[in-house]
């Protein structure tokens, strides 16, 4: 009989609805291959998550996406229970959705990343801390959460839309001009080279969710040393943070270096999202896929 797999998916994160729409996929695929399995909404109260937690599942499909979820919160608490889950542990899963963190250990081995500072929203609401054009972003959110571009001659200050509902810190980051390129791993193997072109200006959270608002190129028409080196440093920074299962580099390139943005250790899960695709192109099916994530699911030793 195959495994039985609880699908953790929603959460309070700003990206909740997102991990709804991965969940199902995810489930539906699973149930489609055999697995039994039990969706599960995750909510704030802990009691009623351990209470659907039990009797124990074989696996955990962490299908959670932002804070809570892809931090290594409910990933510590998973090896509490001692139920092996999906995607990275705690360690990398926390270092990698700290930005500076994960930038200050790419740039350790290597891997060029964009200059940046942080500040305070009452620094930044006061003045330029860098030439223009730069980036916003919180220290600690996914999916391009609250990211946005002050351009030069831009007359909005960084707030002029509303509130910072980030936490008092604020990365600010060159802007970095040029492609936007996009690599999975699975299982340390990096898959396949995506551009990602959008009229958004950027890669912003509705260009990434919203229908036609981005349109995916793949394999990417790059040189094949550019292609090979996206290849190269997503697996480098997949190695570096310690994360295991699926992982997605986003990086940049200006026509002359590649700059790493982040690594995103709970990509997109639907059939439509960047990860699938790359796994398509090399033959691998949705079903096929989310199955391999499951068997390769781990607690931290």
């Amino acid at each position: 009989m195959k495994k039985s797999v609880a699908i953790l998916m929603g959460g309070w994160s700003a990206e909740r609805e997102v991990s709804l729409v991965s969940g199902a996929a995810v489930s539906n695929a699973l149930k489609q291959v055999g697995y039994r399995v039990t969706p599960i909404d995750v909510q704030r109260d802990m009691g009623a998550l351990l209470t659907r937690l039990f009797p124990k599942p074989d696996v955990v499909f962490n299908a959670l996406h932002g804070r809570f979820g892809e931090d290594g919160c409910v990933q510590g608490l998973l090896d509490i229970l001692n139920i092996p889950y999906t995607h990275s542990g705690l360690l990398a899963s926390a270092i990698a959705m700290d930005k500076p963190m994960s930038k200050a250990m790419f740039k350790n081995v290597g891997i060029k990343v964009a200059d940046h500072v942080i500040v305070s929203r009452e620094e930044l609401a006061a003045g330029d801390p860098m030439a223009r054009p730069y980036v916003i972003k919180p220290i600690n959110e996914g999916s391009s959460v609250g990211v946005r571009v002050i351009n030069e001659g831009d007359n909005d200050t960084p707030f002029s839309h509303g509130e910072w509902p980030y936490g008092d810190q604020v990365m600010v980051e060159k802007f970095i001009p040029g492609r936007e390129l996009t690599v999975s791993v699975m299982g340390g193997k990096p898959l396949a080279v995506t551009e990602i072109t959008t009229s958004h200006g950027f890669y912003d959270y509705s260009a990434k969710y919203d229908a036609g608002g981005s349109i995916h190129v793949i394999p990417a028409e790059v040189d094949p040393a550019v292609y090979d080196e996206c290849l190269r440093l997503a697996a480098l920074a997949h190695e570096t943070l310690g994360c295991r299962g699926v992982s997605r580099a986003d990086l940049r390139y200006d026509g002359s270096d590649l700059y790493m943005l982040e690594v995103n250790t709970q990509p997109g899960m639907t059939p439509t999202s960047l990860v699938p695709e790359q796994a398509a192109l090399g033959g691998i099916s949705f079903g096929e896929l989310v199955g391999w994530m499951v068997e390769n699911a781990e607690c931290d030793p």
